[in-house]
Order: C-alpha cells, then structure tokens, then sequence
C-alpha cells in the first residue's frame, strides 16, 4: 500500500495494483477497470487489446508496460475518461472508428478535471485527443500521427480542447491532423514547445480563446502556420513559424485580436509570416522575419498595432497594406533594405525608412504585377516613388530605423 499524489490536487487515495496479461490478474482491460477501486493504478503488459471502447468512470491510472497496443479496428472511440483524476501513459493507441458528427478519436475526456495524458503513441486515429469541458488536464511527451486522408475533411484535429480551462499541452509531436492542436473557448492554458508538423489546415488554431500563452513551439510546413481568431490577451513567445508556403497560407494569422503581445517567435520561409485583419493593439516586439514572401501583410481595418525591434532580412516584401492610411507604429525595426546612413553613430539612422514600396502596393492592388519582379521597371518604379511618393502612405513610416540587427 502506497499513497499517490496526483497532478494539480493535493488529495491523496489508497492503491492497490492490477495486472492485465496473459498470465496476470485480468486477461482484459476491462475487466480489470471493471474490479478497480478509485485510487487503483492498472499495469497492462505488451501485447494487442481490442475490447471496442474502454469506459473509465473512476480515478485510475492505465500504465502500459512494453508498450501495449490498444486497436479500436477503425470502429470504436478507443478511451472514454468520465471521471477525474485518470492518468494514461505508455499505451499506442492506433485505428479508432470516425465519425464527424460525434467527432470520436482515440482518446476522449468528458468533463475530466486533473487527468493526465502523456508519453502515449496515437497513429491511424480520426481524433487523437478530444478534452470537452475538461480542467487541469495536462497533455504531454505524446507523439500523434495520421496518414489516413490527405482531405481536411477525412481526418480530425490531433489535440481538440473545447469549453475547457487551464489545460497544459506540453512536448507534443504532432503530424498529418486536420488541426495539429484546435482550442475554443478554450482559457488561461499553455501550449508549450510542441513540433506541429504537415497538418493539413493549421498547425495550432484558436477560436474565442482568450488569456492562453503559446511558448516555444514549432509549426513546420503546415498548410498555414497559426491561426488565433476571436481572442483577446494571448501571449506568444518564442515560436517557429517555417516554411508554410502555399497560395494564400501564412505562417500567422490574426483574426479579429486584440491587446495582445507576440514577441521573440522566429518567421521563417513562409508565403506570408504574419497576415493581420482587424487585429489592434498588438505589440509585435523582437521577431523575426527571414526569407517569407511577405513579412506582414496588414488590412486597413488593423490599428494602434506596435511593431518594435524586429528584424526584417531577405523577404520580397517585408510590409503590405490593403489601407491608404497607416494607423500602426513602426519603430526602431532593422530593414535590411534601408538605404540610409548613420553619420552620429548612435546605430539608428538620420533619416526615416518607408517600408511599403510602390510595387507592393500595386501587387496587392493587382496580383498579376507579380510577374514583373526583379525587372527594370520595378526598380525604376520604387525608386521614383522614394523621390516623389504619390500611392504609398506618407505615414507609412520607421521614423528612427535601425542599422544593426535585433540581438533575439
């Protein structure tokens, strides 16, 4: 006998062990929940268990032991948690049955508090983790892949949180999901140096999702990067957005967001890093933006949005605006384009830089311009609008440009 703490909560229960094998205690799983009491941990040795869906309705912690194999036979939600205080770790969890009306999955928490998930393998799934109503939940060290649609439509999200508080997803790897990790209404959570990778719309998706903080995580060649939309007061640190190309993808998307601070994140080989549409009062504060095509693209409808020591290097375009007037501040950000000079030596520039070329306003105006990039014409073209600006806003403007790189 042996008492065990379990996450979040300082409450203690008494446990007993239970063994699932060929030669053990119970030869199935769910005999084995079945004849548990609140508190019991359940060791299952390797092996392959199909038992259709395994119902938890008590605290108990499922260990796998050689890592044994739960196969829902493309039919079953393979794990239903109805209780709190359950704890899964070291199963692979594989082929779970779909359906896109109860979007079932591998595993699925129905209003579970301070329940844990963690170093698990989901493959095959539709949904790999579904949490509805859940709280304190921590979902970490799992590696979740799918390869069973290559339509948006044929496969679920690999992590979806919905109506939930205070969940932590932490040290996922997450490939070939319709969403790598998809929160609504989804608050105060951490989402923490996951690898969301080639997922088929976003790599992490947030809708009506306010106070929660990204950190660390990278999102590596996703049809689109990031998307938070609807939320207000997100933090986001220091992310990966890289190589999400694609007509139309971006490696950011702010949808409707405000008073919130990004900072730190690397933007990397995408077609858009960041694309802002009625985004305000956002601090975009020492990122930085490499080789995209676009490195912001901002619709008139943003404002009171503060750009401030970022790097700007090698992008086709480093700012585009849908606007005629500029309601955002840009200040103190490295272009590697400015052409400018620093006779005080005070590492800021004499004179102001205007990010927005006339060619980038022509192209968001018509996309076909693109087909004159890097001719003669476009050179002429800028530099003429330089000397006599005509189409660009004059206020368009880094009024103390820097001439060294941002140390992130």
């Amino acid at each position: 006998m042996f008492r065990l703490v379990f996450l979040f909560l300082p409450l203690f229960f008494f446990c007993n062990d239970l063994k699932v094998g060929k030669k053990e205690q119970f030869k199935t799983i769910k005999h084995a929940v079945s004849a548990a009491k609140s508190g019991d941990r359940i060791f299952v040795e390797s092996g392959i268990y199909k038992e259709g869906n395994i119902s938890i309705d008590k605290p108990l912690s499922l260990i796998g032991i050689g890592r044994p194999v739960l196969d829902g036979q493309m039919k079953y939600e393979i794990l239903s948690f109805r209780a709190n205080h359950i704890n899964l770790k070291g199963f692979k969890i594989i082929n779970s049955g779909e359906d896109e009306i109860e979007n079932i999955g591998a595993v699925r928490l129905y209003d579970s508090h301070y329940s844990t998930i963690e170093n698990n393998i989901f493959e095959n799934n539709y949904f790999g983790i579904y949490i509805q109503r859940g709280y304190k939940c921590l979902i970490q060290n799992n590696k979740i892949t799918s390869h069973r649609s290559r339509s948006q439509e044929g496969v679920g999200d690999g992590i979806h949180a919905w109506v939930s508080d205070e969940i932590w997803i932490k040290n996922n790897y997450i490939e070939g999901q319709k969403d790598g990790i998809y929160l609504e209404k989804v608050t105060k959570s951490y989402i923490y140096r996951n690898y969301s990778k080639k997922n088929l719309r976003y790599g992490l998706h947030f809708m009506f999702a306010d106070d929660n903080v990204y950190v660390e995580n990278t999102f590596d060649n996703n049809n689109a990067g990031v998307a938070v939309m609807y939320s207000n007061n997100v933090g986001m640190t220091g992310n990966s957005f890289i190589n999400n190309w694609g007509d139309g993808n971006y490696g950011l998307l702010l949808k409707d967001i405000s008073f919130s601070k990004i900072k730190h994140n690397r933007f990397h080989s995408n077609t858009v890093a960041i694309f802002l549409d009625g985004a305000t009062k956002i601090d975009l504060f020492k990122n930085d933006f490499q080789s995209n095509g676009w490195g912001m693209k901002i619709n008139s409808n943003c404002m009171e949005n503060r750009v401030i020591e970022n790097n700007f290097i090698n992008n086709t375009f480093d700012v585009s605006t849908s606007g005629s007037m500029a309601m955002n501040d840009f200040k103190k950000n490295y272009w590697d384009k400015y052409e400018g000079y620093d006779l005080n030596k005070d590492q800021i520039g004499d004179i102001p830089f205007h990010p927005l070329s006339l060619y980038a306003v022509l192209v968001e105006r018509n996309p076909a311009v693109m087909l004159l990039f890097k001719t003669f014409f476009v050179d002429l073209l800028d530099k003429t609008e330089k000397i006599i600006p005509s189409l660009t806003p004059a206020s368009f403007v880094d009024e103390h440009p820097l001439m060294k790189k941002v140390n992130l």
